[in-house]
């Protein structure tokens, strides 16, 4: 199944992740879908779009921005697909819930509040 979004909620995905990173904050998945009014399936459309900015990020040799979207459970980490997704783009290698992968997000989160990324992109 392919799930699409639109210009205007791509468009306020970037916005509302510009305002994390310049807030220096995180963001919930749910926050975002309710933020953003993603219509059903939403957490599906969410995902491809985090993925697929993740894949652009990666291409343009960037920190991550989808890597300030994180689950609301204890870990406070994004979810596995998250990892999975970071392990194919070769950014990430070990277990998606371990000391790993809470190193490697921290690190990420941290490249991502730093970096100055190019407007809508």
């Amino acid at each position: 199944m392919s799930v699409r979004i639109s210009r205007a909620h791509w468009e306020a995905l970037l916005a509302a992740l510009d305002d994390a990173r310049r807030q220096r904050h995180l963001l919930t998945y749910r926050a975002l879908i309710e933020r953003l009014s993603l219509p059903a399936p939403a957490m599906q459309t969410l995902t491809a779009a985090l993925e697929h900015l993740a894949a652009l990020d990666a291409r343009a040799e960037r920190p991550l921005r989808s890597a300030l979207v994180i689950s609301q459970g204890a870990s406070r980490l994004p979810r596995t697909g998250f990892f999975e997704c970071v392990t194919r783009l070769g950014r990430f290698e070990g277990a998606p819930d371990g000391v790993a992968a809470a190193s490697w997000h921290a690190s990420e989160v941290a490249r991502v509040f730093e970096f100055d990324y190019p407007p809508q992109t």
